[in-house]
């Protein structure tokens, strides 16, 4: 297998989040961010439902975000997680705007508490769908960090499973192997601190679907996700994320 080196490196920090603040008196109040899950659950929620710009989250009927989440986005932007109560809950992820044609997505999971979620949405806005993965969240105990890939590129037909390679571990092997449309991998040991590049490839084939360098550096003891997102025949992109 050949890599492809790119000609221009990415040297800037990706957006993972686009966010409009409302200013007006109105808003409803939002639940704040919490660090201590002893009794409750950790969530996130990744958006990969192309084309859609202002999704907001309910739990229960209750509003959990303050500010909209645009395709390739992720809740909350600057904390690994917000504060969810364990057993069965309601979620409610929809666009507020009058106008919009993107259906709302509703769906209910059994959460436990004292564990950690990742709800990826994905799709497109008149089919939105989401999976919940149950995150197996193992702090290292050196100075590397974990690493997930996450699949969720969007086509109107089927589309191939993906190796991933890394330019830093060479074509020896995959890092990741055989990953299906909305299959995520298990966590893996990743070195952390240095500049790493992910090549996707439709499993079996030696041309790259995508190149993307890693951004950011991943930080010793921190586990990320980077999901494959967007539109297969259009525009396409790898988010990385802290997911704890």
């Amino acid at each position: 297998m050949k890599f492809y080196k790119p000609l221009l490196l990415i040297t800037g920090t990706l957006t993972i989040c686009s966010i409009y603040i409302s200013c007006t008196k109105n808003n409803p109040q939002v639940a704040l961010t919490e660090t201590n899950f002893n009794n409750s659950t950790m969530v996130q929620v990744f958006n990969a439902t192309v084309r859609s710009t202002r999704n907001y989250i309910y739990v229960d009927g209750a509003p959990v975000s303050g500010a909209a989440v645009a395709a390739g986005g992720v809740f909350p932007a600057t904390s690994y997680a917000f504060k969810v109560n364990g057993g069965l809950r309601a979620f409610l992820i929809k666009d507020t705007l009058a106008t919009t044609t993107q259906l709302p997505l509703s769906f209910a999971e059994n959460m436990q508490v004292a564990r950690s979620y990742t709800i990826f949405t994905y799709d497109t806005i008149t089919s939105p769908k989401q999976v919940t993965i149950l995150n197996n969240i193992v702090v290292p105990t050196d100075t590397s960090s974990r690493l997930r890939f996450a699949n969720f590129i969007y086509n109107t037909a089927g589309l191939p499973n993906v190796d991933v390679y890394s330019f830093r571990r060479g074509t020896s092997a995959p890092v990741f192997t055989d990953i299906p449309v909305t299959g995520v991998t298990n966590f893996i040991p990743y070195p952390s601190g240095i500049t790493d590049t992910l090549y996707v490839y439709a499993t079996g084939t030696t041309s790259p679907l995508i190149v993307k360098t890693l951004v950011p550096n991943l930080i010793p003891q921190r586990s990320y996700t980077a999901a494959y997102n967007g539109s297969f025949k259009g525009t396409k992109t790898i988010s990385t994320f802290v997911t704890y």
